[in-house]
């Protein structure tokens, strides 16, 4: 006794697995997008014509706000403690890089004052961040 073939059905393609690479492929720049900390404050650098774009350090970063606030690799310190800080930090860093992401509503005279604080700390660089001019 001959049995009926039983009847082929097409499937389609299946889509279900490139949906769970695209929800992968989601999560994954979601995560990476936001990898690095937000400033302290929000700080707006001056603008000059020969400013280079490079990321924000995460290390040796000290940000000055219009106000005066000061923040060192993302926490907030007084102005009195900023060169026990930054020497302490220092120590383990060779040669002695710092950078600084001011405001461009900073007093000249504060800013020069930060700058021979730093160096007295043992700051041998100290990189001024800015952004292009538009």
């Amino acid at each position: 006794m001959r049995l009926p073939e039983p009847e082929r059905r097409e499937f389609g393609e299946n889509v279900i697995p490139l949906i769970n690479i695209v929800f992968l492929l989601l999560i994954f720049f979601m995560l990476a997008g936001t990898l690095s900390p937000p400033d302290a404050f929000d700080v707006d650098p001056p603008e000059t014509r020969e400013a280079r774009m490079e990321d924000d350090p995460e290390e040796g970063l000290i940000l000055l706000s219009a106000d005066g606030d000061l923040a060192f690799e993302g926490e907030e310190i007084a102005f009195a403690d900023l060169a026990d800080v930054v020497s302490a930090r220092l120590q383990d860093e060779e040669p002695p890089v710092l950078t600084l992401k001011a405001d461009s509503a900073v007093p000249s005279r504060l800013l020069l004052d930060l700058m021979d604080v730093l160096r007295e700390a043992g700051a041998e660089s100290i990189m001024l961040l800015t952004t292009p001019e538009s």
